[in-house]
């Protein structure tokens, strides 16, 4: 059996698994937020609960916003900025015992897709949540890559091709202007969205509104969407991309955006899926419990 823990900004969800990949039961609590050691705390309240449900000792995987520096051991490039220079890897295995393995949660969901959802099958898949926050993960023969930064498939923070020149440059969390999480996130929607009509609205509401502000707005977010991931493919060339995250549910993102990044792609052809998640909120979660899919010859290089 296994446990999976996705360590969110605002909830932190855990989830046991049967070894079939069943969901045996599943928690959810707010995060500690700004508080280092309450978060600490409460993922292992999580565990216990968990473990208390188990009928042998659980492995534990933890997504996490941000990654492991290699040489320090310390996180990097969280936007739960509380995480940032600390060993969380290290003081959750105090208090969890030598059983726990962490990644990125963008890496959590490509695994979890790769694995038994949108992606299975495929040998290389890339997994990309649009969120809060914007993130990717890559997953080759059933193995997720890590790199030896630990940052392979961070497309959030590369800049945004091909700017709009209506909309003016957008500060990012990590120092850089113009990241393309600024832009694709939830909120980056959400602000696109102001900026044209001097109105707020969440991006569920705005792709579901019809007037000439909120249509131009997911024109531009789907253009600025498919020119990103024209990228991804010319790099990487993926057989599917999937996609996670509250802004993935916009069911116009899958017609319009392979419809629209034909020309920025090197190819004649584009043949690659872009798929919604399988597996929807829980995603992030199921792939942190596969962490430890050895069997399913899974794990981090």
């Amino acid at each position: 059996m296994r446990i999976g823990v996705d360590l969110g900004g605002t909830k932190i969800e855990a989830v046991l698994l049967a070894r079939d990949g069943s969901v045996v039961v599943r928690q959810r609590i707010a995060t500690p937020r700004h508080n280092y050691n309450a978060t600490l705390h409460a993922i292992a309240h999580l565990v216990a609960a968990l473990d208390a449900q188990a009928t042998e000792r659980a492995m534990v995987g933890i997504g996490t916003p941000g990654a492991v520096e290699r040489g320090s051991g310390l996180m990097k490039n969280c936007n739960s900025t509380w995480l940032n220079g600390r060993a969380l890897l290290r003081d959750l295995t105090a208090l969890l015992g030598e059983r726990v393995r962490i990644a990125n949660d963008a890496d959590c969901l490509a695994l979890s897709e790769a694995i038994d959802g949108a992606g299975a099958g495929a040998r290389v898949v890339f997994g990309a949540i649009l969120g809060t926050g914007v993130g990717g993960g890559i997953v080759v023969d059933g193995r997720l890559l890590s790199g030896p930064n630990r940052i392979a498939g961070e497309w959030g923070h590369t800049p945004l091709p091909y700017l709009e020149p209506q909309l003016p440059d957008r500060a990012c969390y990590c120092g850089r202007a113009n990241c393309a999480e600024t832009f694709l996130s939830g909120p980056g929607l959400a602000e696109t969205y102001a900026v044209l009509s001097g109105k707020r609205a969440t991006a569920q509401t705005i792709a579901a509104d019809y007037d000439a502000h909120a249509l131009r707005a997911m024109q531009i977010f789907t253009m600025q969407l498919s020119r990103s991931l024209a990228q991804v493919i010319n790099v990487l060339d993926p057989d599917v991309i999937v996609l996670g995250g509250g802004v993935s549910d916009i069911a116009a993102i899958y017609q319009s955006v392979p419809a629209l990044w034909a020309p920025y792609v090197f190819s004649n052809d584009v043949a690659t899926p872009l798929l919604r998640a399988r597996h929807g909120a829980t995603s992030g979660v199921r792939g942190a419990a596969w962490l430890w899919g050895d069997d399913y010859n899974c794990g981090t290089t």
